[in-house]
C-alpha cells in the first residue's frame, strides 16, 4: 500500500469570458442580501473560499437585512455592475470562478416586466375561457429585482427581459463565466396570448371547439389525446421561447448557461439539453441504511419528499447524449435544520449525486457576511450553511478536497452506459395533472408523484438497483441518433447498446418513425412486454392510428434487430449489456471510460456489504481500488470463480472508491481476515479548547460521551473539546501490518493525536483512521482527541438571550418546516466522543 498524490490542479479553460478555472473543485451558491457588499469584504470572503478549496462561487442578489438599507445596492445599477466586476477581478486573481443568476430571486421578473408580459393562467370552469395573470412576484428578490414574473410561454418576453442586461453589460470589462436560471417556479402559468394560434398551427385543430374534451376528468379516450396535445404544446413554447431563447442570448455574449429545468411542465431532457451545464438538485435528505447517519427527524418526507437518483439522471442523461463535460447541482439544501448540519451528513448526499453523473457541486450555500458581523451573520433562509461561520468551516477543506479528488476523475473520464430508455412523457400528459394550473411539474422534490408511478419509472428503478448503466432519450433527440455496423447506437457523443422501451401506452408517430428509421440500419431495440397501443394526437386520430399499429406490426417483423418481450433482461444480456453484480448487494455506481479502460467510481450508502469477492464488470487484469478520502492507492486481491475475474473489496457502509485498471506495479493487499479489536476507554478527561459563549470547566468521564453531561454549561457549548485518555495495548497487537482506530460515534469532526503524533481527522462515517504500528507500544499510550460539535447548542442559548440577529426581510429565518425559526426550545444535542473506541487489527 501507499499514498500518491492523484490530485494535481486540474482546469478547464471555458468559454466564459476566458475564465480559466477550476471545475474539480466544488463551488457554492453566494447570497447577496440586498447587495449590501462591499469590495473589501468581497475580497476577504474570495480569499476564504480560496484557502478552503472552493474553484468558484454563484453570485444570486435577494431580499436584504433590515438596518442596512442605506448599504442596499440597487440590481444592475452602475454602482452593482462595479461590485461585480471587482468579484471576479478578484476570483480570477485567487483561481476562482464566478457565475451569476439572470435576475434577482426566482423566477425570472423584475421591474420591467409589464402586465402584457407577465405570467398568465386560464381557467376552463363552466365551459368557459378566463384569462387570468397569476400575479406572481419574484420570490426573494434583491433590490431593483421586484416585480412580476413573465410568462414563460410568450414570443417575446425572454427577449424583452433580457434587454435590460443587455443595456448594463454593454460596457462591463470584467463578466461572470456563466448565467443562470433555477429551477422553474411559475405556479398556475399555463397559457400565452398566442397559444391558440399555436396550438392549431402544430396539432392541427382548433382548441376552443374542444373545451368539454380539455376539461373532462372521466377519462374519455378522446379527452386524454387533447390533454396530451395541450401538454405538448406548452412543453415545446417552453423549450423554444423560454429555455432556448436565453441560453442563445447568453451564448451570444460570451455566457456559458448552467440550468435547472426541473419543475416545469416541459420534456425535462430536451430543456436540460439546451444549457451547457445542466443542474439538478439534491433537495432534503436520502433514507440511506448507513448505521449512525442522522436524520432531522423534523424533515416532513410527506411535505418535501426525498432525493432520488432517478430524477438527477435526467440531468445528467441530456450531458451524456449530447456530450457536456459538466452536469452540476444545487447540493445540500434542507438537509437538516440551521446548525445542525453535519460533514458526515454531506458525503452520503454527494456520493449518491456522483453516482447519478454529477460532477459538478455546488453547495446551496453561503451567505455574504460582512466581516465585523457579529455571530452567527447574516444566513440564508433555508439551510445548509457553508460559510465561514458554520460551525463545520474550520473542516471544511477536508470535505472539499474529497469532492475534487472525485470531480477530477470524474470529469476526465466519459460516460460508458449500455443503455439508452426512452422516456414517455405522453403517458404522463395522459394522467390527471395535481399541480396548480392543471399542468403536469416535474420536480425533483415529490417523483413518487409522477416519476415513480409511471411504468418508466417502475423499470428504471429495477435498472438502477439490479446494476445496469443507463441513460435516458426524448422523443426529439431520437432524430440526433445512428446506428452502427454491430447494432449500437450512437448519439454523436455516446454510444449505447441497446435502445430500451418501458411499457408505455402513447408514442408520437415521428418517434415510431425514428425508432423505424434506426431499426432498418440494424440497431438494437427492445420493447419491455409489449408496444405502445396508441398514437398521440387528437387530430385525424382514427385514420393515424389504423397507420401506427400497421408500422408497429412491420417494425418487429421487418427487423431482426427489434424485440418485444417480457424476458427484456435476457435480451439486455444478448446484446452485450453488462449487468453489474454489485448492486445486488447493495453497492451503488457509476461506470465511465478512461481511453479503453473502464473507471468505476462506488459507494456504499447501505448496510448490507461490507467486504466480498465482486465480480470486477469491465475491468480487465489487475484492479486499483483508489480512495478519495485519504488519496490512498492499492492493488487488490483477484481470483477466478467460475470462469469470472473477481476482486476482494472491502467498502464499509459510508465509504467509497474509485476501481479501475491498474497500470502500476505494488503490493497486492490479500483478502481480509476476520478482525481482532481491542477497546479503548477508562476515564476520560475533558477540557474545552475553544468555542461560545465561553469555555467549561475541565471534566471527566467514566467512559466515553457527550460533553453535555458534564455541567450546565456544557450544555450550551458549541466549539471543541479534547479527549484524553492513557491506555496499555496487548502485545499481539504491536505486530499486526494493518491497525484501525474506529472511534465509533463522533459528534461531529474528531482529531486524533497517539502519543503526540497526529494520526488525522475524522470527519466522515465510519469514522476511522488509520495507524502506523510504531506509534504505539505496548504500555503507557496517550490518545488525545479534539471533537468539534455543532452549534446547535450555543443557538439554544442564543436565541433565548439574543433573537435579534433574525432581522431579515422577506422570509426572515424559518426552520425546516418552514415555521418562525426558534432554537431557544430545542433539546441539547449529543456532542463530542460517544464511542466506543476500538483498535481494529
Amino acid at each position: 500500500m501507499r499514498s500518491i498524490l492523484l490530485l494535481v490542479l486540474f482546469f478547464f479553460c471555458l468559454p466564459g469570458h476566458g475564465q480559466t478555472i477550476s471545475t474539480s473543485k466544488p463551488w457554492t451558491y453566494w447570497w447577496w442580501m440586498g447587495s449590501a457588499v462591499t469590495q473589501e469584504d468581497i475580497t476577504a470572503q474570495l480569499e476564504g473560499f480560496s484557502k478552503a478549496g472552493l474553484g468558484g462561487v454563484h453570485i444570486i442578489p435577494i431580499y436584504g437585512v433590515k438596518g442596512y438599507e442605506n448599504d442596499f445596492v440597487p440590481f444592475l445599477t452602475d454602482h452593482w455592475l462595479k461590485v461585480m466586476e471587482h468579484t471576479v477581478i478578484e476570483a480570477k486573481r485567487l483561481g476562482l470562478g464566478v457565475d451569476m443568476t439572470t435576475g434577482t430571486g426566482w423566477p425570472f421578473g423584475g421591474p420591467n416586466v409589464t402586465k402584457q408580459m407577465a405570467a398568465k393562467t386560464i381557467n376552463f370552469k363552466d365551459g368557459k375561457w378566463k384569462i387570468l395573470p397569476t400575479k406572481q412576484e419574484v420570490k426573494r428578490a434583491a433590490p431593483g429585482g421586484e416585480g412580476l414574473v413573465f410568462d414563460p410561454f410568450h414570443p417575446t418576453a425572454m427577449a424583452d427581459y433580457l434587454v435590460r442586461f443587455d443595456s448594463a453589460f454593454v460596457h462591463a470589462k470584467e463578466l461572470p463565466r456563466s448565467m443562470y436560471m433555477d429551477s422553474y417556479e411559475a405556479y398556475g402559468a399555463n397559457w400565452t396570448d398566442d397559444f391558440l394560434r399555436e396550438f392549431k398551427k402544430r396539432r392541427g385543430y382548433d382548441l376552443q371547439n374542444e373545451p368539454a374534451l380539455l376539461t373532462d376528468s372521466t377519462g374519455k379516450s378522446e379527452s386524454l389525446l387533447v390533454k396530451i396535445d395541450y401538454h405538448q404544446t406548452l412543453s415545446e413554447l417552453l423549450r423554444e421561447r423560454y429555455a432556448h431563447a436565453w441560453t442563445s442570448w447568453s451564448k451570444q455574449k460570451g455566457f456559458l448557461t448552467r440550468y435547472q429545468a426541473h419543475g416545469s411542465p416541459g420534456n425535462l431532457l430536451e430543456l436540460y439539453d439546451e444549457a451547457d451545464i445542466p443542474e439538478t438538485e439534491s433537495f432534503g435528505t436520502s433514507r440511506f441504511g448507513i448505521p449512525g447517519l442522522r436524520i432531522d427527524p423534523d424533515y416532513s418526507i410527506k411535505q418535501f419528499g426525498t432525493p432520488n437518483p432517478l430524477a438527477m439522471k435526467f440531468a445528467s442523461s441530456a450531458a451524456h447524449f449530447s456530450g457536456k463535460k459538466l452536469v452540476s447541482s444545487e447540493t445540500g439544501t434542507w438537509l437538516a435544520n440551521h446548525f445542525k448540519v453535519s460533514l458526515s451528513q454531506v458525503k452520503p448526499q454527494i456520493d449518491e449525486l456522483f453516482t447519478s453523473g454529477i460532477n459538478h457541486i455546488f453547495y446551496h450555500g453561503t451567505t455574504y457576511s460582512p466581516v465585523k458581523e457579529a455571530y452567527p451573520g447574516w444566513l440564508f433562509y433555508a439551510s445548509t450553511n457553508f460559510g465561514p461561520a458554520s460551525h463545520f468551516a474550520e473542516h471544511f477543506s477536508l470535505l472539499n478536497q474529497y469532492v475534487e479528488r472525485c470531480q477530477k476523475l470524474l470529469q476526465e473520464s466519459q460516460p460508458d452506459n449500455d443503455i439508452l430508455v426512452y422516456f414517455p412523457i405522453h403517458d404522463l400528459w395522459s394522467t390527471p395533472a395535481k399541480s396548480a394550473g392543471g399542468v403536469h411539474l416535474l420536480e425533483v422534490h415529490h417523483v413518487d408523484r409522477w416519476l415513480l408511478q409511471l411504468p418508466f419509472g417502475q423499470l428504471t428503478t429495477k435498472l438502477w438497483k439490479e446494476g445496469y448503466a443507463f441513460d435516458y432519450v426524448s422523443d426529439r433527440q431520437f432524430s440526433r441518433l445512428s446506428a452502427t455496423k454491430n447494432g449500437d447506437v450512437s448519439s454523436g457523443k455516446s454510444i449505447y447498446k441497446t435502445i430500451l422501451i418501458p411499457p408505455s401506452t402513447y408514442m408520437p408517430e415521428e418517434t415510431l418513425n425514428e425508432l423505424t428509421r434506426l431499426a432498418k440500419s440494424g440497431a438494437n431495440i427492445i420493447f419491455a412486454d409489449h408496444f405502445p397501443a396508441n398514437v398521440t394526437g387528437y387530430n385525424l386520430n382514427g385514420t393515424r392510428q389504423k397507420e401506427f399499429v400497421t408500422k408497429l406490426s412491420e417494425l418487429k417483423a421487418k427487423n431482426a434487430g427489434v424485440v418485444v418481450s417480457k424476458d427484456w433482461e435476457i435480451a439486455l444480456q444478448k446484446h452485450g449489456v453488462v449487468q453489474e453484480q454489485w448492486a445486488k448487494q447493495g453497492l451503488t455506481f457509476i461506470r465511465k471510460k478512461s481511453g479503453d479502460h473502464s473507471i468505476y467510481f462506488i459507494a456504499n450508502l447501505a448496510n448490507g456489504f461490507r467486504e466480498g469477492w465482486i465480480h470486477i464488470g469491465k475491468l480487465t487484469g489487475k484492479v486499483e481500488r483508489y480512495d478519495p478520502l485519504t488519496d490512498e492507492l492499492i492493488t487488490l486481491a483477484t481470483r477466478t470463480e467460475k470462469g469470472k475475474s473477481e476482486v476482494f473489496l472491502k467498502l464499509l457502509p459510508g465509504e467509497s472508491c474509485f476501481l479501475r485498471t491498474s497500470g502500476q506495479s505494488m503490493e497486492i493487499v490479500p483478502a481480509s481476515k476476520p478482525e481482532k479489536q481491542y477497546s479503548i476507554d477508562g476515564n476520560w478527561a475533558v477540557d474545552f479548547v475553544k468555542g461560545k459563549p465561553s469555555l467549561p470547566a475541565s471534566g471527566k468521564l467514566k467512559k466515553a460521551g457527550s460533553w453535555v453531561s458534564l455541567s450546565d454549561t456544557a450544555r450550551y457549548f458549541s466549539g471543541t473539546a479534547r479527549y484524553a485518555l492513557d491506555f496499555d495495548v496487548p502485545a499481539g497487537l504491536l505486530s499486526s501490518k494493518s491497525i484501525i482506530l474506529d472511534l465509533g460515534d463522533v459528534r461531529e469532526v474528531a482529531a486524533v493525536k497517539l502519543n503526540g503524533e497526529e494520526i488525522g481527522t475524522a470527519w466522515s462515517i465510519p469514522f476511522h483512521l488509520k495507524v502506523i504500528p510504531e506509534t504505539l507500544k505496548e504500555k503507557g499510550n496517550k490518545i488525545e482527541i479534539e471533537v468539534t460539535n455543532l452549534s446547535a447548542n450555543y443557538m439554544r442559548l442564543r436565541d433565548k438571550q439574543a433573537p435579534e440577529w433574525k432581522k431579515f426581510y422577506d422570509i426572515n429565518i424559518v426552520d425546516i418546516t418552514y415555521k418562525k425559526f426558534n432554537a431557544d426550545n430545542w433539546e441539547p444535542m449529543p456532542s463530542g466522543l460517544l464511542g466506543p473506541i476500538r483498535l481494529l487489527y
